[in-house]
């Protein structure tokens, strides 16, 4: 297997399909120090040599406590690549960390996400390109119709409040099993954060659920993923969708495309 060629497949139809790169954008990398993360980092810094449009990327690292050894091996391999790398600490997530040890995941994603929006201005950037790989997506959407009655998963492409940032994840369509691969093949440094290796958890639960329901079921990912893509409002059960007084109508197909995947298939 190509894996360049499978990464930059699967991360050029992502880009394509919900036009998450535009012409002229600065787009700030969230580099968490993880495998996900530095993967997309390069991926994006291959289809900036391959596109057809222009633009410009950064990097940056949130300091929330939680890293298990120093981050500065995966700063010090993103500047070697030519990338602009900004670590930020927190304080108010130390904070946090000091004040209520125990508290939870959302908690700790309010903080970041301000952490966030606040690098991301410093740096100019208009774009906020996140890690989350196709098995975080399945991930949240089993979470979510399981633990809050909601059909709903991550976004792929979605806005800050106020407008001002468009929030992408380039790796919808990229497993981990590829992710892993890379920085395996590419001997590039990764800083787990403690929260990644907690155990007990529901994320992590439904993890090994899916894992186990795929050794009888392969490709079980590749069908979860397919289905949030191809939605029969007809047959769910929420009435803002349906025709009560007569049969609903089929969904259209849809097919999109853009000048971008075909460079980063064929380059």
């Amino acid at each position: 297997m190509d894996l360049e060629k499978t990464l930059l497949r699967k991360v050029g139809e992502g880009i394509a399909r919900f036009k998450m790169i535009r012409d002229g954008d600065r787009i700030a990398v969230a580099v968490s120090g993880g495998k996900d993360s530095v993967t997309m980092l390069d991926a994006l810094l291959l289809l900036q040599k391959r596109a057809p449009i222009k633009f410009s990327i950064c990097a940056f690292t949130v300091e929330q406590g939680k890293f298990l050894a120093p981050v500065e091996a995966v700063g010090e391999y993103i500047r070697s690549i030519g990338v602009e790398w900004t670590y930020f600490t927190d304080n108010p997530s130390l904070r946090l960390l000091e004040e209520q040890p125990d508290h939870g995941c959302d908690m700790c994603s309010r903080f970041r996400r301000r952490a966030v929006y606040q690098i991301a201005s410093g740096l100019g950037a208009n774009v906020i390109a996140f890690g989350h790989t196709a098995d975080d997506f399945c991930e949240s959407l089993l979470r979510n119709i399981m633990y809050t009655g909601r059909m709903s998963a991550l976004p792929a492409i979605t806005w800050s409040k106020a407008k001002d940032f468009r929030l992408i994840r380039p790796l919808v369509y990229v497993n981990e099993e590829t992710t892993k691969a890379w920085v395996a093949a590419k001997g590039m440094p990764i800083v787990p954060c403690g929260c990644s290796l907690r155990t007990g958890t529901v994320r992590r639960g439904i993890r090994e659920t899916i894992a186990e329901w795929e050794r009888e079921t392969p490709y079980l990912r590749e069908n979860i993923m397919t289905a949030m893509g191809n939605i029969n409002h007809g047959r769910l059960l929420d009435t803002r969708y349906l025709d009560l007084d007569g049969e609903p109508e089929e969904p259209e197909t849809i097919v999109t495309g853009s000048p971008l995947l075909p460079i980063l298939v064929n380059a």
